[in-house]
């Protein structure tokens, strides 16, 4: 009996421990043609309906119970691979997956309408590289940004600029990071243009709220961009020409199968042209003045990758772009006893670098960790110089001046993060960083030199340099609660140290996502963010001569807490629609007093400005198609904004100047077949608020601003100095025009036997819209019948700088 009961003892522990055998199955995914690694492809059990995804950096990993186990591997645009096997111990699979040769369908993305339906994240917003390769654009110079002003949720600003605007945010409130290195200053020609190189980035990801927690640092957004990583198998070169810039990009092995580059530089060539003409020209000139002026920015992408093994990897890559504006004259006088020579030379030059230097280890079949060491710098100098000559028979007097001013901001970081996968149903993400920040708010710099009157001044003055460390933790927790309710639980602590004071942050994040179906599910979101920089502009465009400043002792860091709620669909297998709403409230935000703005070179911008609230809130609807020979999205938003600071408005909570009711973007990309593809986008906004409150205006809507603006027509007065001023009761008491403006493009593709060659022709605001760049007040002027003069009219008038503008760009590829 004993014996019998011990057997039975026996088998049955044999029987509870064999079916709590689990393994695990991990490795990596990659492209088959590029080898690049493939993120968020999706690896399940068709058998047991669990399955995971790919990260960052194409790793996944999956636990299941011994025995006979099926894979499928898919992503969109490339071919299912299924595998079938006995799992007996920890396995790992390591594919390269090949692209789907598709004759009818046209895939233009890599991410199936089933992820989005099926994540935890929300208000994230992707549009495939290739699209906005396709997309119509100013001038014909393709940009990120710009595309990404057609999403919802995110404003543009003034016509034409790169700014993002999102969710009621202001320009500073974003963090955009290239490879994971913050880029301070994204624009080139005063915001006309972005730094980020298309034909060097991979992918990108805008985060507008639902913020994972390993993301910090800003209120508003996240755009996190990624740049490609170099071909392993073959060479490639794409080399383009446009109206205002060349641009040429070369990836391919160093070793096949083992280490790769890229590197893409792009500049413009205005000041190439026109140097030949105008030295000839100075030349010619019947005058003693001649000189010589230009423009051009340029940028260098470059990016290392190194394989050590299946489980170790190595990345080192790097950016640098610049933008320099500069003059120079000289002349000559003679007289009867002296010769005078005068010099003058002007620079104006402002630019990011940042570096990555990357390593990848699998520690083992469900940890992955990720070192990252980071630089980045934004730089930005004015020089002057003025050098004059007497030139006499026995001696020569000199009278020199130079002044310069430069200003900017400087980062050292170190980031250490963890992928950890329990199980298929349980995803813990955890790391830690630390960034060494210095801020140098402006030095001046003044040099002068008078040999007549025996004076020399060499000085230097300024704000002084300010140091600051700024460190976080963060964890993340992503896992099944129920079959169709999905939570990811998240907390960052941050923590910024600046003369001797430190700020300390606990933010809480929140994620979830419930399956009513298949094809529908509704998400939610909670978000804390705190930031702990400011930028100090002087306009509404974003400028070089902004500045970057850290909290001090009265001006705290600005925080803000975000909720969101909304579904997401898949439709016929190739549509995605999301559905969200939102609402953010802002504190600590701040904003120039009545009147003022920041010049002073004592560096005292605390008494300029001052503290308030804000917040936003809205709808955002998107319709996307990413298959198909006709592919694109219809984003639509309705939204909120409004700002409320004691000293200004009487204390009056106003809307702020980016505020917009009604915004509707419509881009659409259609390849009729491999010779021609055609795209257009359409854009309808509500007008933007401004402020006008220093004098009274007749009739100030009359004369060539539409009916579309209009005012409460509530002034205050009161007596200052002596002098008589008059002021509305709020800020942006009056509204722009509505905005609209369509934009088209055609490209003509042909096959050569040793490249493809590449024509796009298209036009930036087609049927020329006038859209106000900005409004300025003027008088209108009359006679009378008898013609006698009218009394002079104060009226508004507006500045479009942007009718229809054609453009051409020629790009080989091979």
């Amino acid at each position: 009996m004993s014996k019998l009961f011990t057997v039975f003892c026996a088998n049955i522990f044999f029987i509870t421990f064999s079916a709590a055998q689990y393994y695990t199955v991990s490795g990596t995914l990659t492209d088959d043609g590029t080898g690049e690694q493939l993120v968020s492809a999706n690896i399940y059990n068709p058998d047991t309906y669990t399955g995971t995804v790919t990260n960052y950096y194409g790793f996944y990993s999956l636990k299941m119970p011994a025995g006979k186990v099926k894979l499928v591997y898919s992503y969109v645009g490339y071919e299912t691979v299924h595998k079938e096997f006995m799992l007996t111990r920890d396995t790992v699979i390591n594919l390269a997956i090949k692209q789907e040769l598709m004759i009818e369908a046209v895939v233009i993305s890599d991410k199936s309408p089933d992820a989005k339906v099926r994540s935890t994240q929300m208000s994230l917003v992707e549009i495939p590289m290739q699209q906005i390769r396709q997309l119509p654009s100013l001038l014909g110079e393709l940009d990120v940004l710009k595309s990404i002003q057609l999403l919802p949720g995110v404003q543009s600003g003034t016509e034409g600029l790169s700014g993002l605007y999102v969710r009621g945010g202001g320009a500073d409130q974003n963090l955009i990071l290239l490879d994971g290195v913050p880029v301070y200053n994204v624009n080139h020609l005063f915001g006309f243009f972005s730094v980020f190189n298309p034909y060097a980035i991979h992918s990108f990801k805008l985060y507008k709220g639902g913020f994972p927690a390993r993301y910090g640092g800003r209120l508003s957004s996240v755009l996190d961009i990624k740049m490609k990583e170099g071909n392993m198998k073959e060479y490639k070169v794409d080399a383009s020409l446009g109206l205002i810039a060349t641009s040429l990009s070369v990836e391919g092995p160093i070793v096949k199968d083992k280490a790769s580059f890229i590197i893409s530089a792009r500049r413009t060539y205005y000041d190439i042209l026109t140097f030949p003409a105008q030295k000839a020209l100075s030349k010619a000139a019947e005058t003693e003045y001649n000189g010589l002026s230009g423009y051009f920015f340029q940028d260098f992408n470059a990016k290392v990758n190194y394989k050590f093994s299946d489980r170790s990897r190595l990345y080192l890559s790097a950016y640098t772009g610049k933008d320099k504006a500069y003059a120079s004259f000289k002349s000559e006088y003679e007289d009867y006893d002296y010769t005078l020579q005068d010099k003058m030379k002007m620079k104006f030059w402002w630019g990011n670098i940042t570096s990555a230097l990357r390593w990848n280890y699998i520690f083992s079949s469900n940890l992955f960790g990720n070192l990252t060491a980071t630089y980045s710098r934004y730089k930005m100098e004015i020089a002057d110089s003025w050098l004059s000559k007497y030139i006499y028979t026995d001696s020569t007097l000199k009278n020199e001046f130079e002044f310069a001013y430069n200003s900017g901001i400087e980062d050292l970081a170190l980031k250490l993060d963890f992928d950890f996968r329990p199980s298929a149903s349980h995803t813990i993400l955890f790391g830690l960083d630390n960034t060494y920040h210095t801020f140098s708010p402006g030095v001046f710099v003044e040099r002068v030199r008078f040999d007549e009157i025996g004076q020399n001044i060499d000085t230097t003055f300024g704000a002084a340099e300010i140091y600051a460390n700024e460190f976080s933790a963060y964890a993340e927790d992503e896992i099944s609660v129920l079959r169709d309710l999905k939570v990811n639980l998240g907390l960052r602590f941050a923590g910024f140290h600046v003369k001797g004071k430190t700020y300390l942050s606990y933010e809480p994040r929140l994620s979830a996502r419930y399956m009513i179906n298949n094809n529908i599910s509704v998400k939610a979101s909670y978000a804390e963010m705190q930031q702990n920089i400011h930028l100090l502009a002087n306009s509404s465009m974003s400028l070089p001569t902004d500045l970057w400043v850290p909290v001090t002792d009265t001006v705290r860091p600005m925080r803000s807490w975000q909720a969101a709620m909304g579904f997401a669909v898949k439709i016929l297998h190739s549509f995605e629609l999301t559905l969200e709403g939102y609402y953010k409230e802002m504190n600590h935000v701040i904003e120039y007093k009545e009147g003022a703005s920041y010049y002073d070179v004592q560096g005292n911008w605390q008494s300029q400005i001052v503290a308030g609230k804000g917040w936003s809130y809205g709808t955002e609807f998107m319709l996307q198609r990413m298959t198909g020979k006709t592919t694109g999205w219809i984003a639509y938003t309705l939204a909120w904004s409004q700002r409320k600071f004691d000293e200004i408005s009487f204390g009056k909570v106003f809307p702020y100047k980016w505020d917009r009711r009604h915004d509707l973007a419509i881009a659409v990309t259609h390849k009729f077949n491999d010779k021609i593809d055609v795209s257009g986008a359409w854009v309808f906004g509500s007008g933007y608020p401004f402020t006008f409150g220093e004098e009274m205006f007749e009739n100030p809507f009359q004369y060539i601003i539409s009916n579309n603006i209009y005012s409460n027509n509530d002034y205050y007065y009161y007596e200052q100095n002596d002098k008589f001023l008059e002021y509305t009761s709020s800020r942006n008491n009056y509204r722009l025009p509505v905005y609209h403006r369509l934009d088209l493009n055609v490209s003509f593709h042909k096959d050569k036997k040793k490249y493809i060659r590449s024509w796009s022709f298209g036009a930036y605001n087609v049927y020329s819209r006038s859209n106000p760049f900005f409004i300025f007040k003027d008088y209108k002027y009359g006679y009378y019948s008898d013609g006698t003069p009218k009394p002079p009219k104060k009226v508004l008038k507006q500045i479009s700088f942007f009718p229809v503008i054609p453009y051409f760009r020629y790009n080989i590829s091979f």
